[in-house]
């Protein structure tokens, strides 16, 4: 097997005509470089130099060698050279999972950034729900997966899995730009019992977890419209076909809708990001940094936008 090593003495040798100078210059021994340049010629079954007293001429076998070889050493260079990039992050690949509301409020400002001081970057974004993005993740096909979590549906992950806190965002009531309640902060959960509610899927935790919401209050919601699309949800909102509970993330304006909080204990919303704990992409960093950096005026954002 022909290696670098073996392609460096070669040209060497062939530049000065001389296994002692070759060997002075790369700090060898002559036998060393004789012995290497022998077994290169065992492993290849071709002379490379004629030997003569004081000197070795090279046989066009070597010129071959010296002539493809130069251009083994430059890939060789250029992907030592790549590599040192992508081990500090300057250029590379990251596989990013998110779910919409995050997708659509925190990543474009993160992955904007990233772009900006990492020119060379290569993102991948796939969105969906956590639990449909986790196996992923837990495959290797995912560097980070944002998630997120309800204060009335908890949940765990996998041990091989770190968990890093993003950001918490209130649950805000959407009401019609009509409704007696429109003109006030905040709103007693008992009160809306009579209310059309509207809400994600069945199996969507959001909708589960404004289930057990009332549930704490003693009724169960009439739920008459439902989408897991927020932007549809507070639509229909404003066009006066009831009312929701939605993360602040997902409160999307409309000019019929009126948001205020659920007097009481507010129930909140936990965004988190998830990585494998043997995950060693040197870009994983600089990403998280970043969400907690976008995460943080979001959160002044949203809060400033629902009230106090």
């Amino acid at each position: 097997m022909i290696s670098p090593l073996h392609i460096q003495t070669v040209r060497e040798v062939v530049r000065t005509g001389s296994f002692a100078d070759a060997a002075r210059n790369l700090g060898y021994t002559a036998s060393a470089v004789s012995q290497q340049v022998a077994a290169l010629e065992r492993a290849c079954g071709l002379v490379l130099f004629e030997r003569r007293a004081r000197s070795v001429r090279p046989t066009s076998a070597a010129f071959l060698l010296v002539s493809k070889g130069n251009d083994v050493l430059s890939a060789l260079a250029t992907l030592e050279r790549e590599l040192r990039t992508v081990a500090s992050g300057e250029r590379g690949a990251l596989q990013l999972g998110s779910f919409p509301t995050a997708s659509s409020r925190i990543l474009p400002r993160v992955l904007a950034e990233l772009s900006r001081v990492r020119p060379g970057t290569e993102i991948t974004l796939a969105e969906g729900e956590s639990d449909e993005l986790l196996p992923e993740l837990l495959d290797g096909d995912l560097d980070l997966q944002l998630v997120y979590r309800y204060d009335l549906f908890p949940r765990g992950w996998p041990d091989q899995v770190i968990e890093t806190p993003v950001m918490d965002e209130n649950l805000v009531l959407c009401v019609p730009a009509g409704h007696p309640l429109s003109g006030r902060r905040t709103a007693r959960l008992l009160d809306l019992e009579p209310e059309t509610w509207i809400a994600g899927r069945p199996d969507s935790r959001g909708a589960q977890a404004l289930l057990r919401l009332c549930g704490t209050a003693g009724f169960t919601p009439n739920i008459a419209f439902r989408s897991n699309d927020y932007a549809v949800v507070c639509g229909l909102v404003g066009c006066g076909l009831g009312i929701a509970l939605v993360p602040a993330l997902g409160c999307v304006p409309h000019p019929g809708l009126r948001t205020l909080r659920l007097s009481r204990r507010t129930p909140r919303r936990h965004v988190t990001v998830l990585r494998r704990a043997t995950n060693t992409n040197p870009l994983v960093k600089d990403v998280l940094r970043g969400l907690m950096d976008v995460a943080r005026d979001v959160e002044a954002e949203i809060s400033g936008a629902t009230g106090p």
